[in-house]
């Protein structure tokens, strides 16, 4: 199989737009949280999310481009490009189908359905906006991009939940390594903080009621009460190794695993017993050819819901054994929410960067132990660790499981 290594990465978070602001965020524990501001949410149980701040779409494309994208596009784009910048791409010196996409979402525009909605009881059919559904639909996150950038090649929309970013990365993992690409943008992007989502995750008794920022998101802790909504996008360029070194590209790390499985459970709920989540870590595992006690660092899903929380530790268990205790374990989601198909992706690049700097960042606001969820969450300040293997876990609803393993590059 051909190798593939990360040659850029783009991010944009509630605690930073542009990876470097938002890991070094991460590295002192900042939060993201904070009242909504995109609506009243005077009748909603939901009252705190985690927004992005200060995005002007225009300063990252084209402001005629800018307004036939709805926000998750625009995130979308905006992330692409600066992973595309750093990867020191030029589209003149490539094949451009040889150069693909893989950005999913897990929802595209909820906020263009709901005006479209109002519009159609308020006014009737005939005024609906005649870009509606290119402007709803979730594929057009890779659409745009490919657009923007002239990306010719394979172009994907996985939409798996809350796995979305990690399938979506793992999926254009497996073409590179298939050779049907040299190069492909992957990722996931997600803008949902509007009433359809607040209202339906609330509906679900998802969602964390606590309107305290600093107690509303508190993975893996006994006071956990559900995730806090999330949004932005994280875009990586993922490059075949020989391709990366003959033009000169600085690699910022090694992808060497990917495990996807499905619970075949529950719409919503885990395997109680962790097994499918296992599975998926076990998958890439082996892949890379590693005996599981070569990793020692998680990044959970961690959503901070009690059912997650419980499985995702029990299939931690259930494949380490008592290796598990000796590992450490952290919720990117403890300080930027759950960015649901963006997650995996800007969780991906958590794990990259805390690769390079040797640095696994803190379990925000956990405090309390809970009686089974007995592991090393990395409670207080982020720890100072050589890493050389990072497993990056997501779980969607619809039992999605997708694990992906990140390697230090060597030679």
């Amino acid at each position: 199989m051909r190798r593939v290594v990360v040659t850029g990465m783009g991010a944009v978070t509630p605690i930073g737009i542009g990876v470097e602001e938002f890991w070094n965020s991460l590295k002192e524990t900042k939060l993201g949280f904070g009242p909504i501001t995109r609506f009243d949410t005077t009748d909603y149980k939901a009252k705190v999310a985690a927004e992005v701040k200060d995005f002007v779409a225009k300063d990252y494309m084209d402001f005629k481009a800018a307004k036939r994208m709805e926000l998750f596009c625009q995130y979308a784009v905006a992330a692409a490009k600066e992973a595309f910048d750093q990867a020191g791409l030029d589209m003149e010196q490539e094949d451009p189908y040889r150069v693909g996409c893989s950005i999913g979402s897990g929802i595209g525009s909820l906020q263009v359905t709901e005006t479209a909605c109002v519009k159609i009881h308020e006014k009737g059919p005939s005024r609906v906006n005649p870009l509606l559904v290119p402007l709803m639909i979730s594929n057009m996150a890779a659409g745009n991009v490919s657009i923007q950038l002239g990306l010719k090649g394979k172009s994907l929309n996985v939409v798996t939940a809350c796995a979305t970013g990690t399938h979506s990365i793992g999926e254009a993992y497996r073409t590179i390594q298939h050779g049907e690409a040299d190069v492909m943008l992957a990722g996931g992007t997600e803008a949902s903080i509007c009433p359809i989502g607040v209202a339906g995750f609330s509906a679900l008794t998802a969602l964390s009621t606590v309107e305290d920022p600093e107690k509303c998101s508190l993975p893996f802790d006994k006071n956990r009460s559900g995730f806090v909504m999330g949004e932005g996008a994280g875009v990586v360029v993922l490059e075949e190794l020989e391709h990366a070194k003959k033009r000169g590209a600085v690699i910022l790390g090694e992808l060497v695993g990917y495990g996807a499985t499905s619970d075949a459970y529950h719409i919503t709920s885990p395997a109680e017993d962790g097994s499918g989540a296992a599975k998926a870590m076990e998958l890439a595992i082996q892949e890379a050819g590693i005996a599981k006690e070569e990793v020692t660092y998680i990044n959970a899903h961690g959503t901070a819901t009690h059912h997650n929380d419980l499985f995702e530790t029990r299939a931690i268990k259930l494949l380490f054994g008592e290796h598990a205790y000796d590992m450490k374990i952290n919720s990117t989601k403890s300080m930027i929410g759950h960015l649901l198909g963006a997650a995996g992706a800007v969780e991906f690049i958590t794990c990259v960067k805390e690769i390079q700097d040797g640095f696994i960042h803190a379990t925000a606001g956990y405090t309390t132990p809970d009686e089974e969820l007995d592991l090393n969450y990395v409670p207080g300040e982020g720890v100072e660790e050589d890493i050389t293997y990072a497993l990056s876990n997501s779980l969607g609803f619809g039992g999605h499981n997708a694990s992906l393993l990140i390697k230090k590059f060597e030679e």
